[in-house]
């Protein structure tokens, strides 16, 4: 059991009299006869714990915890006693300052801290301390003497307190010992990802490696956090752990999950889940190889772990590392040359195929590791949203000054005055704030002894995280507001991702020109006049920044011109001015509902760029000549005047391609329709979508012919009231006319992709979309082939024709189709931005998964999108150059519209290789670079990676604001009943989808009283029923249990059948929508009584005894949970009825 003894909660430290002692030895004495102490000899390296003994009594006997790379003393603990919340008096403090112990869990011994000291112990018995568990005074003496053996440490002397001065974590490596490492292949470079269901297992992609690398336990994971680029050293092979679900059959709960790998609109369950007093433990219900070490050398072997066994694995290769050997001593350091995985110079991608091919030999492992240095810190270490905790500070306090006679010799309490900080993202570790450096306004709070301040959301950041120190050390910068409050939650989604909300700075704005601004005659003679061309926008009727619009024409019976005109944003935004900086900086809108943050100011965005109809604007244009079979014949790029005739919503182009316009009828468009502008009719432009419609059925059906992948499912819509507070929700589709316009932006950012890698092959911004992961695309074929679903894995386009026939066989359950596609959705990699020149040797590695093209860009939101404005620069170059070129060679070759004009080599379907390649065109292009300032290769390849992590975190921000509305939705005074289906079954809990909000949900039902649980794992059925005796419990040993409430919403049939006959009467209070939300007088869930329940919901109870089966329906009940008492959650209960 990994990290068990990791993390020990630190208690108050005060003296008690000599009766309370003498009770105390008493019964430790007592205790030792029933559970002899283990040998303080045997040790681990690090802080990776060791526990025996769990059994169905739920105690647990011994654990052995070794403090860096120390000796470990031995801690003997009685389980049942670490869930108390706080000891009544310092003989318990053995037993009730430590949290519940957990197989798997986030929180174990030492994770909690000490709050008075961000170093834990220390050597000094004066020092007072206090904790969350502990509100009571207690003698530090006393508590170090009860849980460390006294055999090897004296009591009541300074002395014995050195032991706990030292390094609970491996030092980092230095840099140059980093870098020469990787060199060799000894260490690789990875991103570390957290699990947000239990922070002590994280995650790192190493490229070049098909399978994620396991880094478990704190002390494996030495002080990296969410988002930190880390050096990672793998662990021998005989260490790798068993991958999920790989031992025996694949257990479906399991798959579900998959390692760290949920879908990105899948919500996690906090560790704060209101009416639970642990964090979910059981996170992979069967059996998870927690170690597999070789037992020659005299380790322990470990082939599966299950619920009450103690698991230790801890191989430690590097400097200040240690293995076991057999006698159960410390091995000396193994040096990094030396390592198991080390091997010769200059033989990195070696060592990567020999991993590959050891994970291709035995693909039920999974590689495991620890982190060794931390190569860039996340930007998340700076951006921490939390809640602090103020009771327990306040309850100490007042203990301090109803005493003092007690603490007279002790330090004043200012000076060693810390507060825990408990982030709201469960991927973080607990913080120590020191009291001393809150703001001020908190602080004069906490004087007058304001316990309200426990409410407020914070911001803080990590300032340091030292080897001596459990948990790291942050300080608080300023408060956000209630935690239940929608716009605190909103502040702190924006500082959590750094997404700034500030107004453009006065330089920024002093680089646009002042309105009312018309083009300049000089600019419309550089460019091509499209003013006599019926063009329009297509966008949400909402939109206000328009920077894309179509158009088309008709040439012959077999050939139409489509064009795409979208916003020349780089005419305004030049490089390297204060207006550039910024936009950089901000790197993309976002969008949160009903607040947006613009990358550009509103000047700019909405007036001076967007394509507002009846309006001179500047674009770049591209026309594509495309036959009735949708090929591509010819294409023109260049700059451009357009002005658009009208705005058209996606509702108004939807109506048109359903045949609900009348052309003949023109009151439908004075009533429904947006006003025209310039010489065209109602009927030009309805012939222009119903062109464009059918061309881009056309393109659509190619593209999938050539291989590309479409996973298309529902979105959830809120509906806000007129006070801005989400008030109903509705799961929406996209209709053919979204499919249209995108159709067309994807060619136009296709085509200029083609182009500009051509010009610039070393400095193109370019998106590429890696393979998805293979063990996860594996298994997710594996779980369809077990259901009678036939999958096919090979590529995009075989999986894309597989769910196609899917869809076709679940068309009489499209629920089960939308949740197919979501977990098809889980081993896809994300798509990046990328500088050509950093994979010039790898253009393999170019290409898009998805879109099954080689060469892809983003080039049609210049307006919300910075990597666009990149992109037009670069576009801008390449055509310039172009013309330079063909001035130089004099070349006329054809003729378009009369007009006799030199065949273009770069940009046109026609590409000429030599001419690009040649002395005239490199000059050409080398001198157009340098007018437009395209970045060189090194400076792009930093743009790249700074706009991947600025769009990752914008999508982030709007994930959590979708989820805070649909929480605010739930919290206003409403309940929601629904069907849900199971996903996932095991033992501990099930995962559930509910399709009504689109969300996964998972129901913990172990240990609960009142509730009997059968799992049935041969048939993978379980059986949950109501009992009625209760069950025994030892004596002594506070219950653990969670009340029935917590996970089932229970009702009386009897009352249900009234109930029945009041609302057929019509006489019930309150009422439902059509989405099942009903009102109900807004009571604790956990413990008020049975509230009303309407069935006008639909959703009728499930019976007990509960049969469940994997993809059955079952009702459930969501609520809202947090708020001013936690981080914000969607709790989902079972709806059930009874006699009893």
């Amino acid at each position: 059991m990994r990290g068990m003894a990791e993390q020990q909660q630190v208690v108050v430290i005060e003296r008690i009299d000599d009766g309370e002692k003498e009770k105390k030895k008493k019964r430790r004495s007592r205790r030792s006869k029933q559970n002899p102490v283990v040998s303080g000899d045997s040790s681990v390296s690090g802080m990776r714990g060791e526990a025996s003994g769990l059994g169905n009594s739920n105690t647990l006997n011994y654990v052995t915890s070794s403090m860096g790379t120390y000796s470990s003393q031995q801690y003997q603990l009685d389980a049942h006693a670490l869930v108390n919340n706080g000891p009544g008096k310092a003989s318990d403090i053995a037993f009730s300052s430590l949290p519940t112990m957990r197989i798997l869990g986030e929180e174990s011994l030492v994770q909690e801290g000490n709050m008075q000291d961000p170093h834990f112990f220390q050597s000094d018995p004066g020092v007072t301390m206090y904790s969350k568990s502990c509100p009571e005074p207690i003698c530090q003496e006393e508590a170090n003497e009860s849980i460390m053996n006294k055999e090897n440490l004296p009591s009541r002397k300074p002395e014995a307190y050195t032991v706990m001065q030292r390094k609970y974590f491996d030092s980092h490596w230095s840099i140059e010992a980093v870098n020469e490492a990787i060199e060799r292949g000894d260490l690789f470079k990875a991103s570390f990802r957290v699990n947000a269901y239990n922070r002590i297992e994280a995650y790192c992609t190493i490229d070049g490696i098909p399978t994620d690398v396991l880094i478990s336990g704190i002390a494996a994971q030495n002080r990296a956090v969410e988002g930190d680029v880390i050096a990672v050293q793998l662990d021998p092979f005989t260490c790798w752990t068993r991958l999920k679900g790989s031992s025996g059959n694949v257990d479906d709960s399991t798959l579900m999950d998959g390692c760290n790998a949920l879908p990105e609109a899948v919500d996690v369950l906090s560790d704060n889940y209101k009416g639970k007093d642990k964090i979910d433990f059981e996170l992979e219900d069967t059996s998870r190889g927690n170690g597999f070490l070789c037992p020659d050398k005299g380790w322990h072997h470990q082939n599966r772990a299950f619920v009450g066994e103690a698991v230790h694995l801890d191989l430690r290769i590097g400097p200040k590392s240690y293995c076991y050997e057999s006698n159960g001593h410390n091995s000396p350091a193994l040096d990094p040359s030396n390592a198991v995985c080390s091997l010769s110079k200059n033989e990195l991608l070696n060592s990567i195929e020999k991993i590959c091919a050891l994970i291709s030999s035995f693909p039920s492992k999974r590689p495991t590791g620890r982190v060794v240095a931390i190569l860039e810190k996340s930007p998340r270490r700076d951006a921490v949203v939390g809640f602090l905790g103020v009771k327990q500070w306040l309850s100490y306090r007042e203990g301090y000054k109803k005493e003092p006679k007690k603490n007279k010799n002790s330090l004043s309490f200012s000076n060693r005055e810390y507060i825990q900080l408990t982030p709201t993202d469960p991927k973080f570790p607990k913080m120590a704030v020191s009291v001393k450096s809150l703001p001020d306004c908190i602080n004069k709070r906490l004087r007058k002894g304001d316990a309200t301040v426990e409410m407020e959301l914070v911001a803080a950041k990590i300032d340091d995280w030292k080897e001596e120190s459990i948990l790291p050390q942050a300080h608080v910068m300023h408060i956000l507001g209630r935690g239940g409050e929608i716009e605190s939650n909103i502040a702190a989604i924006l500082f959590q991702y750094t997404i700034t909300s500030a107004e453009f700075s006065v330089e920024s704005l002093s680089c646009l020109p002042k309105i009312p601004w018309e083009i300049p005659v000089k600019e419309l003679e550089r460019r091509k006049d499209l003013r006599n061309l019926c063009t329009f926008t297509i966008d949400p009727s909402t939109a206000t920044d328009l920077d894309d619009a179509l158009s088309v024409e008709r040439l012959s019976d077999d050939i139409f011109r489509v064009g795409v005109h979208i916003a020349d944003v780089s005419y305004f935004v030049l490089p390297d001015t204060s207006l550039d900086i910024e936009a950089q900086m901000r790197s993309t809108s976002v969008y949160l509902l009903q607040h947006k943050l613009p990358m550009l100011p509103s000047l700019l965005s909405e007036n001076l760029g967007s394509l507002i109809p009846g309006v001179d604007k500047l674009a770049f244009s591209i026309f594509w000549d495309i036959s009735n079979a949708g090929n591509i014949v010819d294409r023109w790029i260049g700059r451009t005047v357009i002005r658009s005739c009208c705005k058209l919503s996606y509702a108004h182009a939807q109506d048109i391609i359903d045949g609900l316009v009348d052309v003949e009828n023109p009151t439908i468009f004075r009533n429904r329709f947006p006003e025209l502008c310039g010489p065209f009719t109602w009927c030009d432009v309805v012939r222009s979508v119903e062109s464009l419609n059918k061309i881009s059925k056309t393109l659509s059906e190619n593209r999938f012919k050539d291989g590309a992948l479409k996973l298309e499912s529902s979105k959830l819509v809120f509906l806000f009231d007129e006070c801005g507070i989400p008030c109903d929700s509705m799961l929406c589709e996209r209709k053919d006319s979204n499919f249209l316009v995108e159709e067309f932006m994807l060619l136009a950012n296709r085509t200029v992709a083609e182009v500009i890698s051509r010009a610039f092959p070393s400095c193109a911004l370019l998106r590429r979309h890696p393979e998805p992961n293979t063990r996860k695309l594996r298994d997710f074929g594996a779980f369809c082939r077990k259901h009678g679903l036939e999958l096919d894995t090979s590529s995009s386009g075989q999986l894309h024709l597989s769910l196609e026939k899917i869809r076709e066989k679940l068309q009489d359950d499209p629920v089960l189709f939308d949740i197919l596609i979501s977990y098809a959705s889980k081993p896809m990699q994300l798509a990046k931005y990328f500088c050509s020149g950093d994979l010039k040797d790898r253009a393999n590695e170019w290409s898009h998964y998805s879109l099954a093209i080689p060469l892809y860009t983003h080039f049609t939101s210049p307006l919300r999108r910075y990597p666009d404005i990149v992109v037009h620069r670069t576009l801008a170059a390449a055509m310039e150059a172009e013309d330079m070129y063909l001035r130089g060679q004099k070349t006329l070759l054809k003729s378009i519209n009369g007009e006799t004009v030199a065949r273009r080599c770069f940009t046109s379907t026609y590409f000429d290789k030599d001419a690009i390649l040649s002395k005239e065109a490199q000059e050409a292009l080398s001198a157009a670079a340098a007018k437009h300032k395209v970045p060189c290769a090194e400076k792009l390849a930093d743009v790249a990676a700074y706009c991947n992590e600025r769009k990752l975190c914008s999508k982030h921000a709007e994930d959590a604001g979708d989820k805070l509305y649909m929480w605010a939705l739930l919290k206003n005074k409403e309940t929601l009943f629904s069907e849900a289906k199971v996903l996932g079954l095991g033992s501990k809990f099930m995962s559930i989808y509910i399709h009504k909000l689109a969300i996964e949900r998972r129901i913990y039902y172990d240990e609960v009283e009142g509730l009997t649980v059968e799992w049935l794992e041969t048939t993978s059925v379980l059986v949950l029923d109501l009992c009625t005796s209760k069950r025994p419990q030892k004596r002594g040993s506070p219950s653990k249990r969670r009340a029935l409430e917590e996970v089932a919403w229970v009702t009386s049939l009897c009352d249900l059948k009234l109930e029945q006959g009041v609302f057929e009467n019509g006489n019930h209070e309150g009422g439902t929508n059509k989405e099942g939300v009903v009102s109900i007088p807004s009571k604790d869930y956990s413990t008020a009584s049975e509230p009303d329940i309407s069935v006008g919901s639909g959703i009728s109870p499930a019976v007990f005894p509960l049969t469940v089966r994997l993809l059955s329906t079952i009702p459930v009940v969501l609520h809202a949970v947090g708020g001013d008492d936690g981080p914000l959650d969607i709790g989902a209960r079972l709806y059930m009825s009874s006699y009893f």
